[in-house]
């Protein structure tokens, strides 16, 4: 389960295979392949294939085949001719922890000592977990010593995505954890947004069912944490009040056609509601840090294009707020419709992070 935070610098060597994010979501199965030329990248396939209601809940995979079976249209789709992915696990899902470990081991006797220290952190018998680590830089004051990011995650988890990718006609190269696949994405972001190189941002993941809190300074997620609220709390009151189906609702909310009492009776709760989580995401951040604001807010996920929804958040939460758009400096390559990807792109933070794992 490769867990590296690279940066995507220096050149890719010519005989490494091409490698695509493959984000599952709880409703969607979210395919990006990029390239590179120069400093410049560009995106070359994408695909964002519908799932089953049932088929992931809560970002668990409970319908392997349905799961497996989208990844294969996605990938159809796309016009990917490239066979390895990246995937990733969700933070609810994944133990992180930094463990301080003497300079001088080598990676084998690291790789050893991470095992024996491991069974301290992790709640599950360590024969059902998958572990990875990496360095990530010294212990301050203590040149002999490093801090080592451990990452630990049930082997099921791990094992129903490689299975669900496999299924689908992929072989699964990288097994990432989501946060840091958004941290990875977040440098495409970062240094377009209003704020110090060491600045505050949350990012705000508001997906179908999750929404994903991640504070990042100088670039680096210093917290996580989830909670239950989502985009298909719009869609049920979509269907309920309209006596639409699942798959109508969805549609009707992307391109119009509702009455006109929907903006005021639906959508607008909806979005007070939404500002209403992020809120107390926050206030769960502060109140277990030595932090009380934040310098900058980003929405991402499938919810942070809601027209008025950046400007209700900046107003009542008193924080600037733009939307993410990890894609706005690339290129598209031939096959990619730019007006798909714009609308798409705010949902594809944790696609374009995976996508740059194969430059690191």
């Amino acid at each position: 389960m490769p867990v590296g935070r690279g940066e995507t610098v220096g050149l890719i060597p010519k005989s490494q295979p091409p490698l695509i994010g493959v984000d599952i979501s709880s409703t969607a199965v979210k395919l990006l392949q990029l390239a590179r030329s120069g400093n410049r990248f560009r995106v070359e396939h994408y695909a964002v294939e519908p799932l089953p209601p049932s088929a992931v809940v809560e970002k668990n995979i409970v319908e392997v085949e349905a799961v497996a079976e989208a990844v294969r249209r996605a990938v159809a789709r796309s016009g990917s001719k490239a066979k390895h992915a990246a995937a990733a696990v969700a933070g609810s899902a994944v133990i992180t922890k930094v463990i301080p470990m003497p300079s001088e081991l080598d990676e084998d006797d690291m790789e050893a000592q991470v095992e024996l220290e491991a069974v301290n952190y992790i709640p599950y018998p360590i024969d059902e977990v998958s572990l990875d680590f990496e360095v990530i830089g010294p212990v301050p004051n203590n040149p002999e010593m490093v801090q080592v990011l451990l990452a630990a995650s049930r082997s099921e988890n791990v094992e129903l995505r490689q299975s669900a990718l496999e299924l689908g006609g992929l072989v699964a190269r990288v097994m990432d954890v989501e946060a840091f696949a958004i941290e990875n994405a977040f440098g495409l972001v970062g240094s377009e947004l209003p704020v110090a190189a060491d600045g505050v941002v949350a990012l705000v993941d508001i997906g179908a069912t999750m929404t994903t809190l991640n504070v990042l300074r100088g670039g680096r997620s210093l917290y996580s944490r989830e909670q239950v609220f989502g985009g298909k709390q719009l869609t049920d009151e979509v269907m309920r009040r309209y006596g639409l189906s699942y798959e109508e609702a969805g549609l009707a909310k992307r391109q119009g056609g509702l009455p006109e009492s929907y903006e005021a009776e639906v959508l607008e709760p909806f979005k007070e509601a939404t500002v209403q989580q992020i809120g107390r995401l926050l206030q769960f951040f502060y109140a277990g840090s030595e932090f009380n604001r934040v310098d900058h807010i980003v929405l991402a996920g499938g919810c942070a294009s809601l027209p008025g929804l950046p400007a209700m958040v900046a107003e009542q939460l008193g924080v600037s707020t733009s939307v993410a758009n990890p894609l706005a400096q690339m290129t598209l390559g031939p096959k990619v419709q730019a007006q798909a990807l714009a609308q798409d792109a705010p949902a594809l933070m944790i696609a374009t992070g995976l996508a740059l794992r194969g430059f690191d």
